[in-house]
């Protein structure tokens, strides 16, 4: 399914848009945005894998607190360094899409907030998102105990079966209530 940055076939940008929750448009925007990522040699490798650090420096990407894991969670990369090629940035934006269902943008979501990677939100995860969410400057960190007590309201209302975690169930459940969260959780190009 590879191929070089500069061109883009037809049998392929139809195999995207039937793999993807993108349209043609879409998809020949997000692959012109890539290639403008590239240097010069890169233009003309096949599936080109582009570090982390370059992808991150678009500004759909700059300003988003998550920034980091969500190039991770995207990242097919064997060294799990973040990097993507063509393939995974199309999966990125597609997971993000308007189109993406509810059960695709909450799986992603917990995926992403999932710091440790151990298919749960533990207290530590859920540190972590909420001092991704304020800021973690001196001025919006929370107390010790405003986060402990905020992390208490947190698996209060979200750990249905009380065993000190969210698994990806009890999180889709939770994101069910929220109707905001189809809305906000996209990126567009």
């Amino acid at each position: 399914m590879g191929t070089t940055a500069s061109q883009l076939g037809k049998d392929l940008l139809s195999e995207y848009q039937e793999l993807t929750f993108l349209t043609k448009q879409e998809i020949l925007l997000a692959h012109k945005r890539f290639a403008e990522l590239l240097t010069k040699d890169e233009k003309d490798l096949p599936n080109t894998r582009l570090p982390m650090e370059r992808i991150l420096t678009l500004p759909e990407l700059k300003s988003n607190p998550f920034r980091r894991r969500i190039c991770l969670v995207f990242s097919t990369s064997q060294h799990k360094d973040g990097s993507l090629t063509f393939e995974d940035f199309l999966d990125l934006l597609s997971a993000f899409s308007d189109s993406a269902t509810m059960e695709i943008k909450s799986h992603y979501a917990f995926r992403i907030f999932d710091f440790d990677d151990d298919g749960t939100l533990d207290y530590g995860d859920l540190e972590r998102l909420v001092n991704c969410l304020t800021g973690e400057t001196d001025d919006t960190r929370l107390t010790d105990e405003e986060m402990r007590q905020l992390i208490s309201n947190i698996l209060e209302e979200s750990d249905i079966d009380k065993d000190g975690t969210v698994n990806l169930s009890e999180f889709q459940h939770v994101i069910s209530r929220s109707p905001d969260f189809v809305s906000s959780f996209k990126i567009v190009l």
